[in-house]
């Protein structure tokens, strides 16, 4: 609960609002990990509020896919088992392959240009964090050219609920060399308009990550481990 910390919630926003995005962001960025407790008093103390806007921000971020909420346990960070994991990627392919085939008939010189400009800070930087933030953006600055608002926030939703398990993959430097080359095809493909291409590449490069994620969260097996 560390990195949640009192802050004065802005004036157009309410209380829930403001708990719902500290929360939302803690998990998002890992400091809050899956299937940790999250206790409603500690939060409410934390940040300053009732326990009442907590209550209440943990309902939505459960409608969200971000918490699970049980009986007797209370409020947890979702866990995901592979099998979930591997369905919502199958979802993630098919609405972002679709999104980058509706954007790329849309995608004027200005966007493509900083498409090319983000590519670039992200050969630069060394900074995962800063890495991670220049992805999403890669990404969401192709789909939001499809103009599909409900789309793209179910795109949103379903990147959400994945990030705390793929965090750590995504950003190791092995991932990040491959990963920019697979971008660089999905913008090729942007730039020649060819739609079909830049879908293929966007679902390729989705299994890519499910598939390395899976991969890399398996036991290692010790010698004399029966297979």
């Amino acid at each position: 609960m560390a990195p949640l910390r009192i802050e004065a919630a802005p004036l157009f926003m309410t209380l829930e609002e403001y708990v719902a995005n500290k929360l939302r962001e803690a998990i998002l960025k890992g400091y809050l990990k899956p299937g940790e407790k999250l206790d409603q008093n500690e939060i409410a103390e934390l940040l300053g509020v009732s326990r009442s806007p907590v209550r209440d921000a943990l309902r939505k971020l459960a409608a969200e896919g971000l918490v699970q909420i049980h009986p007797y346990r209370g409020a947890i960070v979702a866990e995901l088992s592979p099998e979930e994991l591997e369905e919502i990627y199958m979802l993630r392919r098919v609405l972002e392959g679709l999104a980058a085939r509706l954007a790329v008939p849309r995608l004027d010189a200005e966007r493509l240009t900083v498409l090319e400009e983000i590519l670039r800070m992200m050969d630069e930087t060394e900074d995962a964090d800063a890495w991670i933030e220049l992805n999403y953006r890669f990404h969401h600055t192709i789909y939001e050219a499809a103009r599909r608002p409900r789309l793209l926030a179910l795109i949103d939703n379903l990147r959400n609920i994945v990030a705390p398990y793929i965090r750590q993959y995504i950003s190791t430097p092995e991932y990040r060399q491959s990963a920019q080359a697979s971008h660089r095809r999905i913008l090729e493909a942007c730039i020649r308009r060819d739609a079909a291409t830049a879908q293929r590449e966007t679902e390729e490069h989705l299994q890519a990550v499910v598939d390395g994620v899976l991969i890399s969260s398996r036991p290692v097996e010790t010698a004399g481990t029966p297979s």
